[in-house]
């Protein structure tokens, strides 16, 4: 067992699993506390280094593109300090947490891991039901819908729709961005038919605008990444791993879902149209849009079609 005990967290190797617990002081970021502990099998791993400096070093665990759904959700936006793939080192442990370093990179040598992009996820995400409270309403997955409930500050648009429930199946894609604290953030579900694609955050019936607590508002990638979890690999879009798009998109396997869906009949169309234009019309007389918000929607819808 190679193990390295630090105020940031403690890891611990047995030679097939890297076991990774966040620490309890104060200065250990709420998303890596709320997260919990992570189990990386060893054929998650693609590399870890030690990084020395001068006051503290820094252990880090480098993952095959495609194992994680945290890293898939995230796309690389978490804050450094929020990365629970990294360990903040004392000094006087540096020789400890190069010996763990060298453990985990002698069993990857010795198991002979691949270091392309898994096809499957390795590490489970975080376990369901997941809800969490942000700056725009509460968001709430449990392993087979999404529910919004719009906080009182949240656009009078969003609050005139209702709860926002969406089924798992329906999804297409999650898209996350976090607040900085310097600029809003967001997480959007996408589906198929979303009225309000189009609609910047704030006015998204389908997305929740993150303006305030960024150290709130980071728990958002929770319910991020147990979606995604559940949705179809990004390894089934094609034939092979698809490098070279946004890490954050997903999106459903290449023989359930054609990737261009056949269109419904005309009619149908015309009807759907129709009914949606008639829903925002309805919301324009009751004053609850304004000119100018009818306006941008209505165009966001006629844009859909």
């Amino acid at each position: 067992m190679a193990e390295i005990i630090q105020r940031d967290g403690t890891w611990a190797f047995d030679g097939s699993t890297v076991r990774i617990t966040p620490g309890l002081h104060r200065s250990v970021p709420l998303f890596r506390q709320t997260y919990g502990e992570i189990a990386v099998p060893l054929e998650a791993v693609a590399g870890v280094a030690y990084e020395p400096e001068r006051k503290r070093g820094r252990l880090r665990l480098r993952l095959r593109e495609g194992a994680d759904p945290l890293l898939q959700a995230t796309g690389g936006r978490l804050p450094e300090p929020a990365d629970p793939y990294r360990l903040a080192v004392d000094i006087d442990r540096s020789g400890v947490a190069e010996y763990v370093a060298e453990e985990i990179r002698h069993s990857l040598l010795l198991e002979q891991i691949p270091k392309e992009p898994a096809k499957s996820y390795l590490v489970p995400g975080p376990p369901v039901p997941v809800s969490v409270r942000s700056s725009d309403g509460t968001v709430s997955f449990d392993g087979s819908q999404v529910r919004i409930d719009w906080s009182d500050t949240s656009d009078r648009v969003k609050r005139a729709t209702g709860p926002r429930i969406i089924e798992l199946p329906d999804l297409v894609q999650v898209e996350w961005l976090p607040n900085s604290g310097y600029e809003d953030g967001f997480l959007r579900f996408v589906t198929r038919d979303s009225v309000f694609s189009k609609l910047p955050p704030e006015k998204d019936p389908f997305a929740l605008d993150l303006w305030g607590s960024a150290r709130r508002d980071l728990l958002t990638a929770l319910v991020a990444t147990a979606v995604m979890a559940r949705l179809p690999h990004p390894s089934t879009r094609s034939g092979e791993y698809a490098r070279g798009d946004p890490p954050h998109l997903t999106a459903a396997p290449q023989d359930s879902v054609p990737p261009h869906p056949p269109q419904p009949p005309q009619q149908d169309l015309h009807d759907v149209l129709l009914r949606r234009l008639r829903q925002l019309g309805e919301l324009h007389r009751d004053g609850v849009l304004t000119d100018e918000e009818f306006a941008t929607t209505k165009a966001a819808v006629l844009r859909d079609f």
